[in-house]
């Protein structure tokens, strides 16, 4: 018999951590890369400790909002609210004491612009994205993406005090990323999802429709990742890595194209969380080393 987690433990899986790192990386490669400089590090430290709080507090949240979701799903039916080893009251009182933590820190600590970017993305999540876009159409990974795309600002706005063109360059990369990426782990959760009356793509439109929209949107992310080269953002170093990295990640998406199953999905989503976290090294490496 499967040992139960710990309180502790349960508690804390309710702020996926696992997801959190990658946002917190492009958070904090994003302060070394604006014309400001390397930033001081006491502003990166608490510029990461306030995203890292307000990333728990939306998925916290989250997870008091989908319990009627999980509980029809394998992957999440285990998770502590539906397994019923937590109140799900205690879920959101997490989420919401977490997110106003996670403000005053921002707030008092980096400043008013981050903070308020940083808030933005957790309503986007938690609002936008769980309880609307999520339960009722299928461009709900499309629109609810921009959620995942906040941390690049919170980090710009951290080290500058605002945004600027090139802060949104970043956050379109990560937009145009984000449907690839679980469009791949929606493929092989299709049963879930449609047991769970989830309207995500596969369900909706079917499995090739979504390895066709796959292609489509990693060849329009890939052309936004080698704009910021033009665009006089980076160098050269970051564009060849850029294109390197790029080719994977369209060989990966093609293959599932072509062969359709459950390893081809499964070796595009992994290498999607690869692609991003080193895209935004390929970056702060371009600006450190070559600038």
């Amino acid at each position: 018999m499967a040992k139960k987690p710990s309180k502790l433990k349960d508690y804390i899986s309710l702020t996926k951590p696992g997801v959190i790192t990658l946002l917190i990386l492009t958070t904090v490669a994003s302060m070394y890369i604006t014309p400001a400089g390397m930033p001081p590090l006491q502003l990166v430290f608490w510029t990461f400790v306030g995203g890292w709080l307000m990333a728990s507090g939306a998925h916290a949240v989250n997870c008091w909002a989908d319990q009627d979701i999980d509980i029809n799903m394998g992957r999440t039916s285990r998770r502590p609210i539906p397994s019923g080893r937590i109140p799900a009251w205690h879920a959101l009182v997490l989420g919401i004491v977490l997110g106003a933590l996670a403000f005053a820190i921002l707030a008092a600590f980096v400043n008013l612009a981050a903070a308020l970017l940083s808030l933005a993305g957790y309503f986007y999540y938690v609002l936008i994205y769980t309880r609307w876009l999520k339960r009722t159409t299928p461009s709900n990974i499309v629109i609810g993406g921009g959620a995942g795309a906040f941390p690049p600002l919170v980090g710009w706005a951290a080290a500058t005090g605002g945004l600027t063109w090139a802060s949104l360059l970043l956050f379109a990369i990560i937009f145009y990323w984000t449907p690839p990426h679980f469009w791949a782990l929606a493929l092989i959760r299709e049963k879930d999802y449609a047991r769970a009356s989830v309207p995500m793509l596969p369900v909706v439109a079917g499995s090739g429709e979504t390895k066709r929209q796959i292609v489509l949107y990693t060849v329009l992310m890939l052309l936004i990742t080698i704009l910021p080269t033009p665009l006089r953002l980076f160098g050269l170093a970051y564009l060849a890595m850029a294109l390197l990295l790029g080719a994977i990640f369209l060989r990966y998406a093609l293959l599932l194209w072509r062969d359709g199953t459950v390893p081809a999905a499964w070796a595009l989503y992994k290498f999607s969380l690869l692609y991003l976290a080193l895209l935004w090294v390929a970056m702060v490496l371009d600006r450190v080393l070559f600038a």
